[in-house]
């Protein structure tokens, strides 16, 4: 599932791709992508437009024209490519915008649990977003430790709840409380004044390489380059890592240096 580091990949882009440029096209060959828009209006809305910013708020991602909004969630197999308008579509690409000879922008998706919507204005926009947590990347660390002290369900689920804190998923949130050494079921507004600030500091720590990497890189000093080993071990301690579930996502963790208690 494509999680905040994915999403500012596909910033990047949109950025190169199209930053600039003039959308000569919109083809939409499975309008079931789009929300609240038809695919004629989406045409007429974009095309002869040119795509100014490109931003990112959790995993949201924003094509800005300096009048409507493109704006584009990835769901769980979501994907935004630059290809040449001569190559091939793939089965799953589902809009493609054609912004130069040479270049087209094409959202590809295989589950299409989410899509494309068009806001009109910057009030659209905000309308949009309006049930969005503070962005996890930019966050500062006072709003993030308010954030904990006012929820009171597992931290884990606070963590990936995108109305508290936008950006994060599973891999993250499982990366970054193994680093805290916090265990997921621990109650958010129970977190003592040094853990909240070391959970904000470990989130920092791994955002920063994850968006370097366009991904949650599994790497082998990293709780993710372990969690689908057949036996795994945390890289950590060597304790064997155990599976449970939170907020309906399967969590990994380790009982060997996550805290202590249940």
């Amino acid at each position: 599932m494509p999680e905040l580091p994915d999403v500012e990949g596909f910033r990047n882009v949109l950025q190169s791709c199209a930053k600039g440029r003039t959308v000569r096209r919109v083809d939409v060959r499975d309008p079931g992508v789009l929300h609240g828009v038809s695919a004629r209006r989406l045409r007429e809305a974009l095309e002869g437009r040119r795509v100014t910013r490109a931003e990112r708020h959790g995993k949201w991602l924003l094509a800005r024209t300096g009048g409507p909004t493109l704006a584009l969630h990835f769901g769980m197999t979501g994907r935004l490519l630059c290809a040449h308008p001569d190559d091939a579509a793939d089965p799953h690409d589902r809009v493609l915008l054609t912004v130069a000879r040479d270049h087209q922008l094409r959202y590809r998706d295989q589950r299409k649990l989410q899509g494309l919507w068009l806001a009109d204005n910057d009030s659209d926009v905000v309308r949009l977003l309006r049930d969005q947590g503070p962005d996890a990347l930019s966050v500062d660390r006072e709003e993030f430790e308010d954030v904990l002290a006012s929820h009171r369900g597992r931290v884990k689920s606070v963590l990936i709840d995108q109305s508290a804190l936008a950006g994060l998923g599973n891999l993250l949130a499982d990366e970054i409380l193994w680093r805290a050494r916090l265990r997921p079921n621990t109650p958010a507004n129970a977190l003592a004044e040094p853990e909240r600030h070391r959970l904000y500091t470990e989130m920092r720590r791994t955002l920063r390489p994850a968006v370097a990497a366009g991904r949650v890189p599994p790497r082998p000093t990293w709780l993710t380059g372990h969690r689908d080993d057949p036996d795994p071990h945390c890289p950590r301690c060597g304790t064997p890592l155990r599976r449970t579930r939170v907020a309906g996502r399967t969590t990994v963790w380790c009982p060997g240096c996550q805290g202590k208690g249940a």
